[in-house]
């Protein structure tokens, strides 16, 4: 069943939100307390729902992040009064799952210690780094990440995708 409703959508930090109020967001699904799959649609756009996590604020009510695509395609922007209609994502089952980049694995095999420290990550931090890698588009991103991640995964301390790393993790 869609759920309906008018919003303003706002900015935290960077980041455009509409805030979905508790009674929305237990019509979407019932008691749920942590991120929510959802399908979305903004002033009746795209054609085809988006499918977005919306991300518990702590009382019941959730931040739903507006990504650049659905503000596109929805011809929005920040302070703009918009049209929600939003669906629970049934299908959901653990999101989309990029493959390891060749340069990426070969660096690994080169990198005993790398590897060892790759593999005892946690799934969520693996599927984090390998989306990260997949929207690295030129040659020079890649090496200074790929240089960034075995520098951290060997066991150094340092800095990479705005955590600070300390034995490999």
């Amino acid at each position: 069943m869609t759920t309906v409703f008018s919003a303003v959508i706002n900015i935290r930090s960077i980041n455009p939100f509409i805030l979905v109020r508790a009674s929305h967001a237990n019509a979407i699904k019932p008691g749920w307390r942590k991120p929510l799959p959802v399908l979305v649609r903004i002033n009746g756009k795209p054609a085809k729902a988006c499918r977005i996590n919306m991300m518990p604020v702590g009382n019941g009510s959730f931040y739903l992040y507006l990504n650049g695509d659905i503000r596109k395609t929805s011809g929005t922007s920040v302070g703009d009064r918009v049209r929600v209609e939003i669906d629970y994502d049934a299908s959901y089952r653990n999101g989309p799952q990029h493959p390891m980049p060749k340069w990426f694995k070969q660096a690994l095999a080169r990198s005993p210690k790398a590897k060892k420290n790759w593999m005892a990550l946690i799934p969520s931090r693996k599927k984090e780094i390998l989306r990260y890698f997949s929207r690295l588009n030129s040659p020079d991103a890649r090496a200074r990440n790929l240089a960034k991640a075995l520098h951290v995964l060997s066991g150094e301390s340092g800095r990479f995708m705005a955590r600070a790393w300390k034995n490999g993790s």
